[in-house]
């Protein structure tokens, strides 16, 4: 498929992943409508052609005739993993959201291929990695649950005929990016530490690496294919921590914490985020995310949609820290 002169319908254009994606489908020559709710930010985007449409995925009234013209449709709106976010508000966005959207591209009289971004934390921690896309759902969280009930319904959506394919990437980041931008700004602050020794391993994949794969999964993908995308190697924690600082100058993180420990602190933390009403520093997802291996095969991609990350962490993160610095965010 070629994107060129196609009308791509886009949800969560206004968030990091989304956005860079609306970016490059532009470049290509897609002609781009893009969900948004009222009052979103939508200043990185305001030199691009996009035609928006106000509403919100989980209204699904606001999305009756939204794709009625739509040659493709991305569904990347989501909701990043927070500290004390209640897992029914998960489930309304990415459980009930998805099902709005895949009902409006399914009645939708173009009928057009749709490209569901989802995660390969759906798999849960990986015990004997790398995970391809046929191991079975394993989440550990709340995020990871709704992120695979929301697969469970696209599939759902794929048996009544809908063409769906669904495009999983791994630990993204890059310039633009606010949420990953905390860790770096850890780092810099002297305040990231090791959980066991920094031994555990995630699985990074730079933002145009990501793009690229999602690019491919639509020219490419087979329908009701799933596809990660991930960065060329998963790396231990220690060897992050070790990469941000050298991209930042600064003295690599020494301190590390046995995981029992640090769990002991983190209730500590998280009783007194519920009095003030802050987010805690480390929260029992974070404490999981440092202390548990994500790491991810791509081989499938690869061999059919011929996809390759060209970004190895050091290159990437040097990328990510220019970017950061040119804008004044570190």
């Amino acid at each position: 498929m070629n994107v060129n002169g196609m009308r791509v319908f886009i949800t969560g254009a206004t968030g990091f992943v989304g956005g860079a994606l609306a970016k490059a489908l532009v470049q290509q020559g897609a002609e781009i409508h893009a969900l948004t709710r009222p009052g979103a930010d939508r200043s990185s985007l305001n030199s691009l052609a996009i035609t928006w449409h106000e509403g919100d995925i989980t209204d699904s009234r606001s999305l009756n005739g939204a794709m009625s013209h739509a040659d493709c449709v991305v569904h990347a709106a989501g909701k990043l993993g927070q500290a004390g976010v209640p897992e029914q508000v998960y489930h309304r966005v990415h459980v009930e959201g998805t099902r709005n959207v895949m009902a409006a591209a399914l009645a939708s009289r173009t009928r057009p291929l749709v490209l569901h971004v989802s995660s390969p934390g759906v798999l849960g921690p990986i015990v004997d990695g790398p995970a391809s896309e046929d191991a079975p759902y394993r989440p550990s969280n709340s995020y990871e649950r709704t992120k695979a009930a929301a697969e469970q319904t696209v599939h759902e959506f794929a048996a009544q005929g809908l063409r769906v394919v669904i495009a999983r990437p791994e630990f993204i980041y890059g310039p633009g990016d606010r949420h990953v931008l905390r860790l770096f700004h850890s780092v810099r602050n002297r305040r990231f530490f090791y959980i066991d020794s920094g031994r555990h391993l995630c699985h990074p994949t730079f933002i145009e690496d990501g793009v690229r794969g999602m690019l491919l999964c639509l020219n490419h993908g087979k329908p009701g294919g799933v596809y990660h995308l991930a960065g060329p190697r998963p790396i231990t924690f220690r060897e992050l921590g070790a990469t941000i600082a050298a991209s930042l100058g600064v003295t690599p993180p020494a301190l590390s914490l046995p995981r029992w420990f640090a769990r002991g602190g983190v209730f500590g933390l998280e009783a007194v985020s519920r009095v003030t009403g802050r987010t805690p520093p480390l929260s029992r997802t974070g404490l999981a995310f440092f202390s548990e291996d994500r790491q991810f095969s791509w081989k499938k991609a690869n061999t059919e949609l011929g996809y390759a990350p060209e970004f190895d962490f050091a290159r990437g993160t040097a990328c990510t820290v220019a970017w950061y610095r040119k804008h004044q965010w570190l």
